[in-house]
C-alpha cells in the first residue's frame, strides 16, 4: 500500500469524529447512556490482549503438538502482532464506511471466531486463526482512541487509563488461567485457548446497544461530514513519527515478553505452572502503570520524566532476566510490569495529547499502530530465532536493551508539549 493510499485511509477516520447536524440527535442519545458506553468500552478492552496472553504459558505444548521449532512457535505470537499492523491500515476506512460502533461490534465477533479457528487441529488453522485475532484486535486498538477523544473530549486521559487498565487486566486473567484451564479440561490446551472466545462474545453482546443507539431514530447510521479541504498528512509530521516509533518500540519489548517470558523462566529451571503464575503477576502489576501513568501524563505539559521512568524500569527488568531470572523472578516481573503498563498507557495517551482534535487523534492512531505493530511483530520472531541460533537468551535480552535505549531517545522527542 502506498503512502498516499494510507493517507486516504487515515483521512477517512474523520467519518467517526465530526458529527453532522443530522447525527446530533443520535449522538446525544449515545452520550445519554454513559454507563452502557463505559461497560462496552471496558468489556471490549478486556479482549485487546487476552487472546494473546493466553497463548504464552502454552507455547511449549503448542510447539510439541505441531512439531514446531522455537522460530515456528514464535510465529503463534508474531502473526497476530503482524496483523495488528496490517489491520490498522484498514481500520479508519472501515470506521468511515460502517461507523465506529458497528466495526467494534464486528471486531469482537471476528475475535471470537479467530480464537476458535486457532485451536483447529491443523497448522493452517493455528496461523489462520492468529491472523483473524490480530486483525480483530487491530480494529479495536485503532478505533478506541478516536472514540474516546470524540465522546470524552474533556476526560480523554482518564478514559485512556480506564481502557488501558482493562486491557491489561484481561491479559492478566488470561495468563493466570491458561494452565489451570488446561488441567481443568483434561490437559487439553485447545479447550483452554478456545475458552476465551466466550469473553469476546460477551463483549459483543454488551456492545450491541451502542450499534443500535448510534443508528438514531431514523434507522440510518450516524454519518460524519468530511472536513473541508485536505489537512496536512500526519505521515509528513516529524512529531507523528516520534509518537509512532515510541509506540512501536514499547510494543516490541512488550510482545517479546508476552511471547517468551514464561519460556525464559522454564529454561532456567522453573516449573511451567510457576512460570505461568509469575507471568500473570507481571500482567497484574502492569495495571498499576497502565492506570497511573496516563493520569500523570494528562496533568503534565510535557511527559519527558515519564518517558525516562518507564524505559528505565523496563531496561532494569530485562537486565534482571539476564543475570538472575529465577532467583529474582518476582522482582523483575514487578519492575517490568510497572514499566510495560506505564509505557503502553503513555504511548496511547501521547496519541491523544499530541492531537489537537479527534480527527487528528484517529489519523495519528492509525499511523502509530500501523507502523508500530508492524515493527513490533519483528520482536518475538527475532528473539526466538536468536535463541534458537545461540541456545541462550542472553543475546536476545541484550537486543531488547538496545530497543529500550532507542525508545528513550525517540520518546523524549515525542513527549514535548507540541501538537501534530
Amino acid at each position: 500500500m502506498s503512502r498516499s493510499d494510507s493517507d486516504q485511509l487515515l483521512l477517512d477516520a474523520e467519518a467517526d469524529v465530526r458529527p453532522t447536524p443530522q447525527g446530533a440527535a443520535a449522538r446525544r442519545a449515545l452520550l445519554a447512556h454513559p454507563v452502557v458506553l463505559l461497560i462496552g468500552i471496558v468489556l471490549a478492552s478486556l479482549n485487546m490482549r487476552a487472546a494473546l496472553a493466553s497463548v504464552s504459558p502454552l507455547v511449549s505444548e503448542i510447539g510439541e503438538a505441531f512439531g514446531l521449532s522455537s522460530t515456528g512457535s514464535s510465529l503463534v505470537t508474531s502473526v497476530p502482532v503482524l496483523f495488528l499492523g496490517v489491520g490498522a491500515m484498514v481500520a479508519p476506512w472501515l470506521g468511515r464506511r460502517y461507523g465506529t460502533e458497528r466495526v467494534l461490534f464486528a471486531a469482537l465477533l471476528l475475535l471470537a471466531v479467530g480464537i476458535v479457528v486457532r485451536v483447529l487441529p491443523s497448522l493452517p488453522g493455528l496461523y489462520g486463526g492468529s491472523l483473524l485475532i490480530g486483525t480483530a484486535i487491530a480494529l479495536l486498538n485503532v478505533l478506541m482512541p478516536g472514540l474516546i477523544k470524540r465522546d470524552f473530549p474533556d476526560r480523554a486521559a482518564a478514559m485512556t487509563s480506564v481502557y488501558t487498565g482493562a486491557m491489561i487486566a484481561g491479559a492478566t486473567v488470561a495468563a493466570a488461567a491458561s494452565v489451570p484451564l488446561e488441567r481443568a479440561f483434561g490437559d487439553n490446551w485447545q479447550a483452554s485457548l478456545a475458552f476465551w472466545s466466550l469473553l469476546a462474545v460477551v463483549a459483543a453482546v454488551a456492545w450491541l446497544p451502542q450499534v443500535l443507539i448510534a443508528r438514531g431514530r431514523t434507522g440510518h447510521e450516524v454519518r460524519v461530514a468530511p472536513a473541508p479541504g485536505r489537512a496536512k498528512s500526519v505521515w509528513r509530521s516529524p512529531l507523528a513519527w516520534q509518537v509512532t516509533f515510541f509506540m512501536g518500540l514499547q510494543s516490541l519489548w512488550s510482545y517479546v515478553l508476552i511471547a517468551w517470558m514464561p519460556t525464559i523462566f522454564t529454561d532456567h529451571g522453573m516449573s511451567r505452572s510457576g512460570a505461568g503464575v509469575v507471568f500473570a503477576f507481571n500482567n497484574l502489576i502492569q495495571i498499576a502503570g497502565a492506570f497511573g501513568v496516563p493520569l500523570l501524563a494528562g496533568r503534565m505539559r510535557g511527559q519527558r520524566p515519564l518517558i525516562v521512568l518507564v524505559t528505565s524500569l523496563v531496561a532494569t527488568g530485562y537486565v534482571g532476566l539476564m543475570v538472575a531470572p529465577v532467583a529474582g523472578a518476582w522482582l523483575w516481573s514487578a519492575v517490568l510490569g510497572v514499566g510495560q503498563g506505564g509505557a503502553v498507557g503513555l504511548a496511547l495517551t501521547l496519541i491523544v495529547l499530541r492531537s489537537g482534535d479527534a480527527v487528528t487523534a484517529a489519523r495519528l492512531s492509525g499511523m502509530a499502530q500501523t507502523v508500530g505493530y508492524l515493527l513490533a511483530a519483528v520482536g518475538p520472531l527475532a528473539a526466538g530465532a536468536v535463541y534458537e541460533a545461540t541456545g541462550s537468551w542472553t543475546l536476545s535480552i541484550a537486543l531488547m536493551l538496545g530497543v529500550c535505549a532507542a525508545a528513550l531517545v525517540v520518546g523524549l522527542f515525542a513527549a514535548r508539549d507540541l501538537k501534530v
